[in-house]
């Protein structure tokens, strides 16, 4: 298999997860070769967005396959941070500092926020932080250094021995012809520094003579003794996997398509260094629910991975990832679906640990998803660790208003180690953010102070009955206490949904809100009755 994945050669069994079968035919592909070099990459030209991420999770997929299989992994990561800088992107501060920048290289230009050396720098070291406590540890490879450095000297010159190889490639996928003056290289100006340059001539293996269009000058470099030739990305991609013995990488929809890049490039390393290109999988693109479409660096309509994070937790995040084809685009969410993605996370822990039911296969494979999802395997429990239910959690920080430490002591009792109290706490925090940022109004809820001024009832001798049975029969079981109140709404004959809309109006001001039973559980019997008789 030599072309990208389809969605059937992807499609996951219910006991072989969609990386292993990549791993198996990679293993298949190379039976001898070690290590295998699996590759990732991306242009720091702006905010790294979760999309963007999607590509560096799915190579870890991949890896983190091979290595259990007893292969050793190389697993880089690059940085095109040789890019010239095409568009200020959005959102970024003092945008207009920016604009004389252009076409420079992003290495090369100053950090907006003045917290590191350069441009690059800057939305490099956010990434590299924000994939750390997801357990995933790439070499990275900073393409500026790589040129400047003179590591693809050879690759440059190899490209330009058979550029017309190149044009044949890239022709075939073209509706038009290259124009007879094209070249596979871009020259930054040794004077200004930017790429608006025109090769007028290359005498091999050195001396490239240029004209820089803003300096209106002629420039001759050397490419054995200076800096700044750089391949197009056409060419640039084959010959770095040329270069780095790449094995896998996988692209986005857009290398993918008929005619892109990935298919002009595995067309250009075979005929140029006569090598295959790697095996490829295709990723598609990744949404969030309510916060736009599409993410896009230079647009500034972006979600970034630590935003993502301060709603899921880690192995959630992995989960959102690993429990589906990289070739199915999906929606992160920040509305009510939130609960729903931890509580399928949390059914596929319990698949894990052996306490949901169903059959071989199926919990064969929830079981790899997991694996999968763990940032830190080998830290996992031998045992299923405390599940707080995320709702559940929502309502009670929103009783406690946020304390994390007294919403802590409530759920005291299913925190039986370290780990499950560092998992609550993680959870704790991030159900507050999403409370706090994202919730939608209709969820969110605070208890009526005892001191406020509080509506009477529409039903005072109800309110009463319901009183008197919550002081005397207090605490009951959830189901337990559900009846008794059922019970005391048929004694008065009234109408249960008119009669649960007065509770939540005197409790919280709204005519709705958590199930009733739990709700006055986790408010406790003397708060909920002293609000409840300022009602009747």
């Amino acid at each position: 298999m030599n072309g990208p994945m389809t969605s059937t050669d992807l499609e996951s069994t219910p006991t072989h997860h969609w990386a292993d079968k990549a791993a198996e035919e990679l293993i298949r592909l190379h039976p001898e070769k070690s290590p295998l070099v699996c590759a990732s990459g991306i242009s720091p030209s702006g905010v790294v967005h979760i999309g963007n991420f999607r590509e560096v999770i799915t190579v870890d997929f991949v890896v983190r396959s091979l290595r259990s299989k007893g292969r050793k992994v190389r697993f880089i990561y690059s940085w095109d941070d040789y890019d010239a800088l095409r568009k200020v992107p959005a959102n970024l501060p003092n945008p207009e500092k920016l604009e004389p920048f252009l076409r420079k290289p992003v290495s090369a230009i100053p950090d907006p926020y003045g917290e590191y050396t350069s441009y690059a720098t800057h939305f490099e070291k956010r990434f590299e932080k924000e994939i750390e406590p997801l357990g995933i540890a790439p070499e990275f490879i900073y393409q500026n250094e790589a040129y400047r450095n003179g590591r693809y000297r050879e690759g440059i010159r190899t490209a330009l021995a058979h550029q017309a190889e190149a044009v044949k490639a890239l022709n075939a996928c073209r509706t038009e012809p290259l124009p007879a003056d094209w070249t596979c290289v871009s020259i930054f100006c040794k004077k200004c520094g930017k790429d608006v340059t025109k090769l007028l001539a290359y005498e091999a293996p050195n001396t490239f003579k240029y004209q820089c269009k803003i300096c209106k000058e002629d420039f001759t470099l050397d490419l054995e003794t200076e800096a700044g030739v750089k391949l197009l990305w056409r060419v640039d991609w084959p010959m770095r996997w040329a270069h780095e013995g790449v094995d896998f990488e996988p692209g986005g929809k857009d290398h993918s398509s008929t005619g892109g890049s990935y298919e002009t490039g595995a067309e250009i390393i075979r005929r140029i260094w006569k090598k295959e290109p790697p095996f490829y999988v295709q990723y598609d693109f990744v949404m969030a629910k309510g916060l736009g479409g599409k993410f896009s660096s230079s647009s500034g309509n972006l979600m970034t991975l630590s935003q993502a994070l301060e709603v899921y937790e880690p192995q959630i995040v992995r989960w959102l990832f690993a429990s589906r084809k990289p070739n199915m685009d999906f929606s992160i969410a920040f509305d009510l679906d939130v609960m729903k993605a931890y509580d399928d996370f949390d059914r596929t822990e319990r698949f894990a640990y052996g306490m949901e039911e169903g059959d071989e296969k199926k919990i064969s494979y929830e079981k790899r998803i997991y694996e999968m999802s763990l940032p830190f395997p080998e830290k996992a429990p031998q045992t299923l660790p405390a599940q707080v239910p995320f709702r559940h959690l929502c309502n009670i920080l929103q009783i406690y208003e946020g304390n994390l430490a007294d919403t802590k002591a409530f759920f005291s009792e299913v925190l039986k180690s370290p780990y499950d109290e560092e998992r609550f706490d993680s959870r704790a925090t991030r159900a507050w953010n999403w409370i706090q940022k994202y919730a939608p109004e209709a969820f969110r809820f605070a208890l009526r102070e005892a001191t406020a001024p509080c509506p009477k009832s529409a039903y005072p001798e109800a309110m009463k009955a319901l009183i008197e049975m919550l002081k005397t029969k207090m605490p009951l079981a959830e189901e337990a206490l559900a009846t008794e109140i059922y019970n005391v709404i048929q004694a008065h004959g009234l109408n249960a949904k008119l009669f649960f809309q007065d509770i939540y109006k005197i409790l919280i001001d709204k005519t709705n809100g958590p199930r009733l039973a739990s709700f006055l559980l986790a408010i406790g019997a003397d708060r909920a009755t002293a609000l409840l008789a300022k009602a009747c």
